[in-house]
């Protein structure tokens, strides 16, 4: 049964009972509407509801009703086998009526109304709707604000709706009738001399997003998939379907936007968008910093010049042949009318400074229009010299443009750029500074800039630099200008040594300044720690100043630690690196460490290189200081890490045995318990990773043994590692030292030379311990000796083995390394004991000692069950000196 009139109020009633938050009353309610949905008149009653303002209704209410209703249109409008759906007498009305009231006042109403629309478009345009459009245009010419904002937010859901519409009619349909009647509509919004239409911001910039758009063709440019028929029946491959879509559009914005009609757009948009209003100017007076970031970070649909500026730049680079000439004839237009020395705030003034903009938007193509050293040293470095509180607007905008011409800047003319900036970076406008602070960096950051003149201008920048920060108040004017001074620091390198009392004092005072703004201490701890790897080896000069803001920042338990960690312990790492030595202060900061790889093991690269570059630069005063503390983040990272942040720590294990072989294994018991659990899992069959960290692992056991014989059979005999391994269901069918000999052997083709040699030095040391068993695998033994002896060559021992070398976090990021660091790095590699040893020796030696230790009958015995080629082998290897 249809619903009518007089059903409102009831419909409105069961509306109103849905939003209570009592059960017994929703329930009942909701459950009606639904039976009401499919019945005719249900959205006839529900528009009359929505469309009740004021005290007849509640706002509440009328949302829902927009709601359902919106529901009810993606449900019942198209025709169903299963319902009757809505009477094309009912849609008729519906239309009407929708129209009418399009302005809404309430703001979720008109939206959800506007998408109610769009939808029923879809379906019933152009056929059953072929006025939509027409209506739409008609009512934009009102007066009425509020309704050319609804009507602008109908108008483009609906062109939006309708652009997804992939069916060969439909976009044909599209793109011949519906879009050259809205763009040639947006682009008299935007063009309009006299203004007829009320082009208030936000409907000009929704004009200028849509022409944007369509410049740009994104609707066109999607992926399309599957098979495409046309209204004959036919089958149309993509690239078909891709040309009619690229050609209807070519054609419509050939028709709609020709070439005199593209040059006006381009003079509008200089002339009247580009150029500053009253309250723009006002702004600038009143709040010049903000009003920088405005201009420079706002997203360019948010306000009306940075959408006109995106729109520019699209249009420019679709029409550059014809654009090109216009821009350069409004620039030197804009010159003649706006002499060098003027003073007064004129049109001309105005005009000059948005034909300088444009220019900057499209350097890249009007450089073969235009001589950029002949435009600067003939007009622009003349305005500079006119200090005139007005002309502010020119040197801003100067400012910003040598930034974008960066690349056309040539020979003498960069030098005079140089000091034209900073000239610039000491107005009394912070828009101004603030902008020469901007191309100050791109200019020091250019690959053609002069080391040379940066060097004579650096005794000004700094000072300057450092009056720029105590006068700019916002937080994003301080980190441009600690951005500046992070970006000179790092490009001059260690000519910076002369000005480091003045940085060092700049620095620290910024960081008190800078109490509970944790994002620009952030700043200033990225800057320093370009400082410190600059100073390098001198970088000892300024720990009173760096020693406490880098304690606060790696210390977990500060207020801002969340925010500054991360780049603390990058400086931290910096520090350590670029030391020539370290001070007691430094080395007792050590324990921190402890607390960061318990709180998190997101820095982990870092962390090994800190803990490596302690154990370098301090060696036994270090471990003799802070080993508990080392045992405990080592223990933290291998118990958490997975098999690439166990190969990194594996490397400072590693150099812990080498340097303390007899302190640091005892110390480090947990650890190698681990290794010894990874190196007889055989879990790493499959898996490249693993394999790789089995090796390394069993590579350091092995090394344990050549350096700390006794040491070994301790570790081996342990309870708590028989246990745990027990416990992980690793069967052991022979002591653990015979099962690390068994790896040693298995694992021999997949090690690198270093570690194939300490494989060998530990087989042939366990020839020299009291275990019967090694006989029975003495023909492994020595052939695995024999083999590393044979094959390391003399090219072999002179080739970098990549996985026993110390790497350093600060050499893969670039750093420089002081040399007494670098020194003490090549010592410890040189003097490896693995590398110095003779295998040869050693196998030949232990040979002996094996025969006497177990018998000569027994040895012999074993000998003789050695296959014959490899005892051939072994013996060219013993001849081998």
């Amino acid at each position: 049964m249809a619903l009518s009139a007089d059903d409102v109020q009831t419909m409105y009633s069961l509306l109103l009972n849905s939003l209570s938050s009592e059960v017994s009353i929703r329930k009942p309610a909701e459950d009606a509407l639904s039976q009401c949905e499919n019945r005719p008149g249900f959205c006839s009653c529900l528009l009359e509801i929505i469309t009740k303002g004021g005290a007849a209704g509640r706002e509440d209410v009328r949302l829902l009703a927009s709601v359902y209703f919106k529901n009810s249109i993606s449900r019942y409008w198209r025709q169903r086998r299963d319902t009757s759906g809505i009477s094309n007498e009912e849609k008729t009305h519906l239309r009407k009526n929708l129209l009418l009231h399009i302005r809404e006042e309430n703001t979720q109403i008109a939206h959800v109304l506007a998408v109610l629309i769009s939808k029923i478009a879809r379906i019933d345009y152009p056929k059953e709707w072929p006025d939509l459009f027409s209506f739409l245009a008609q009512q934009l010419q009102t007066t009425d604000i509020l309704a050319s904002h609804r009507v602008t937010m109908v108008l483009f859901r609906t062109l939006k709706e309708l652009s997804t519409k992939r069916l060969s009619a439909d976009t044909r349909t599209f793109s011949q009738t519906v879009l050259p009647t809205i763009i040639d509509f947006c682009l008299n919004i935007i063009t309009n001399p006299d203004q007829a239409v009320p082009a208030f911001e936000e409907l000009l910039i929704e004009c200028m997003v849509l022409v944007k758009s369509l410049l740009e063709c994104k609707e066109y440019r999607q992926i399309l998939t599957g098979r495409v028929v046309d209204q004959n029946g036919g089958t149309l491959t993509l690239e078909d379907r891709k040309k009619t879509i690229s050609a209807a559009v070519n054609d419509m914005m050939k028709t709609v936007l020709p070439n005199d009609r593209v040059v006006l757009l381009c003079n509008i948009l200089i002339r009247r968008h580009f150029m500053y209003t009253a309250k723009d100017l006002d702004d600038w007076n009143r709040y010049p910093e903000s009003f920088h970031h405005e201009q420079n970070l706002v997203q360019w649909t948010e306000k009306l010049k940075p959408c006109a500026d995106a729109l520019f730049i699209v249009l420019f680079e679709k029409y550059k042949e014809i654009l090109a000439p216009v821009v350069v004839s409004i620039l030197h237009e804009a010159m003649s009318v706006s002499p060098p020395m003027e003073t007064e705030l004129t049109p001309g003034m105005l005009l000059k400074d948005a034909a300088y903009t444009a220019a900057g938007h499209v350097y890249y193509e009007l450089s073969n229009y235009l001589n950029f050293n002949e435009w600067f040293c003939g007009s622009l470095s003349i305005e500079l010299t006119n200090e005139h509180p007005n002309m502010r607007i020119i040197h801003r905008t100067i400012a910003l443009l040598v930034g974008k011409w960066i690349s056309e800047i040539k020979g003498d003319t960069r030098k005079q750029v140089y000091h034209a900036l900073i000239k610039l970076l000491q107005d009394r406008d912070a828009a101004v500074s603030l902008a020469a602070c901007s191309s100050l960096c791109y200019l020091v950051q250019d690959m053609n800039s002069s080391e040379q003149d940066l060097l004579e201008l650096l005794p000004l920048c700094w000072p300057l630099c450092f009056k720029l920060m105590d006068d700019v108040q916002e937080f994003d004017s301080k980190v441009q200008v600690l951005n500046l001074i992070s970006i000179l620091i790092e490009h001059v390198g260690e000519k910076v040594t002369p000005y480091a009392n003045q940085l060092c004092q700049f620095f620290y005072k910024l960081w008190e300044e800078s109490t509970g703004e944790s994002i620009l201490q952030m700043q200033l701890l990225v800057a320093l720690k370009s400082f410190v790897c600059s100073l390098g080896h001198q970088s000892q000069a300024c720990y009173d100043m760096l020693l406490p803001i880098l304690l606060n920042g790696i210390n977990v338990d500060s207020p801002d630690s969340l925010n500054l960690l991360e780049d603390a312990i990058q400086l931290w790492e910096a520090t350590l690196s670029n030391a020539s030595s370290l001070p007691p202060q430094i080395i007792d900061l050590f324990p921190y460490l402890v607390s960061i790889v318990e709180r998190s093991l997101d820095h982990l690269e870092v962390v090994v290189s800190i803990m490596e570059d302690y154990i370098v630069l301090c060696g036994a005063e270090f471990l003799k200081r802070h080993a508990s503390s080392l045992v405990k983040v080592l223990d933290t990272i291998i118990a958490n890490v997975n098999d690439k942040g166990l190969l990194s720590t594996l490397s400072i294990v590693d150099i812990l045995v080498q340097l303390f072989p007899v302190e640091a294994p005892p110390l480090i018991t947990s650890v190698l318990q681990k290794l010894v659990y990874i190196s007889l899992s055989k879990d790493d069959e499959h898996e490249p990773n693993k394999t790789i960290v089995c090796v390394y692992a069993a590579a350091i056991l092995a090394r344990v043994l050549v350096m700390n014989t006794n040491y070994i059979a301790q570790l081996t005999s342990e309870p708590s590692l028989v246990t745990a391994l027990q416990q992980a269901h690793i069967t052991i069918n022979q002591s653990i030292l015979l099962c690390l000999v068994d790896i040693w052997v298995d694992k021999m083709d997949n090690a690198a030379p270093l570690h194939r040699k300490a494989y060998g030095l530990a087989l042939a040391i366990i020839l020299t311990l009291r275990v019967p068993e090694v006989l029975d695998k003495l023909d492994d033994i020595l052939s695995v000796c024999s083999s590393v002896i044979i094959g390391a060559t003399k090219e072999d021992q002179s080739e970098d083995d990549s996985s026993g070398d110390i790497t350093s976090y600060s050499e893969n990021i670039g750093y420089a390394t002081t040399s007494s660091k670098e020194f003490r790095k090549r010592q410890i590699k040189d003097s490896d004991p693995i590398k110095q040893l003779s295998l040869t020796d050693v196998l030949r030696e232990n040979l002996k000692t094996c025969a006497s230790l177990h018998g000569e009958a027994s040895f012999n015995a074993a000998i003789s069950r050695v296959h014959p080629s490899a005892f051939a082998q072994l013996q060219r290897a013993l001849k081998m000196t």
